[in-house]
């Protein structure tokens, strides 16, 4: 028996190990790419150079793009995470009638295929007379990123006991002030993570921007049209480089927020400001 745990383990060992890096290895080589001297990517490299990241100091189109992408990520990631913390407060504080099917209609785009929703809100905001711009691609990304920040932020609110908010309502404080005295200070690091994880998810979104963006790409939209000339590739590369690079360092920051809250709600800590 206990050969044969074994042997699974190691079994599900050299799976594991091998699923990680069909995903990540390929990913590795794009910084690697980023410093060859030649247009084309090759093994070996051709040499080494830092050129096309000087590049990218000198293109407007793409610091254009980057603005347009910190527009719509920003007010994705706080549009997002302040109608996460209703959605969550009412969720885990209140039992409404149709509670369920509300909540699984607020988590569909977590299954259905984000082309799919792309082209429908296209067709909706053309119908209604809308224009499409940065307003439309940050519409469709609140809509995909509002369940990524419920989940985040649910947690967070059944963490820790009720009964601090029945304890404040019963000192005399009313709602608004038992909200941001008892609430805000223990769901902070949900927030934070939440704020975190939207953001990236909006700043590397593609479809929605592609479908939604007309004439303000974002930096993945001027990525794949640069995609179109090879001798703009490596440029390409360099750039793929810093947002894998700020990409890790957001998500690894949203994830020690969330280890944290989990944490803290397992210990049962509270913070009353």
């Amino acid at each position: 028996m206990k050969q044969g745990t074994r042997l699974a383990a190691r079994i599900l060992g050299a799976y594991a190990v091998i699923y990680v890096a069909y995903l990540y290895v390929p990913v590795l080589f794009l910084p690697l790419f980023s410093f060859n001297d030649s247009i084309y990517i090759s093994f070996p490299l051709r040499g080494w150079t830092f050129k096309w990241y000087e590049s990218m100091l000198a293109n407007d189109a793409l610091h254009r793009a980057l603005v347009n992408s910190l527009k719509v990520g920003l007010t994705t990631a706080f549009i997002s995470t302040v109608l996460g913390i209703l959605g969550a407060k009412a969720v885990t504080r209140y039992r409404l009638p149709g509670q369920k099917p509300v909540v699984a209609m607020i988590m569909l785009p977590l299954v259905v295929p984000e082309i799919i929703l792309a082209m429908a809100l296209l067709m909706v905001i053309l119908r209604a007379g809308g224009s499409l711009g940065l307003v439309s691609i940050a519409a469709g990304h609140i809509l995909l990123c509002v369940p990524f920040a419920m989940v985040v932020l649910m947690s967070r609110f059944e963490g820790f006991d009720r009964s601090l908010e029945e304890a404040s309502h019963d000192l005399g404080e009313n709602g608004w002030w038992t909200f941001w005295r008892v609430t805000f200070p223990n769901v902070l690091p949900g927030i934070v993570a939440s704020l975190l994880l939207t953001f990236t998810i909006s700043f590397d979104e593609f479809i929605m921007a592609f479908f939604l963006g007309s004439t303000e790409p974002t930096l993945p939209v001027f990525m794949w049209n640069q995609l179109r000339f090879p001798k703009l590739l490596p440029g390409v590369l360099a750039l793929g480089a810093c947002i894998l690079i700020a990409s890790v360092l957001v998500v690894l920051a949203a994830e020690w927020f969330r280890r944290r809250n989990t944490s803290d709600s397992q210990s049962g800590d509270v913070i009353i400001g």
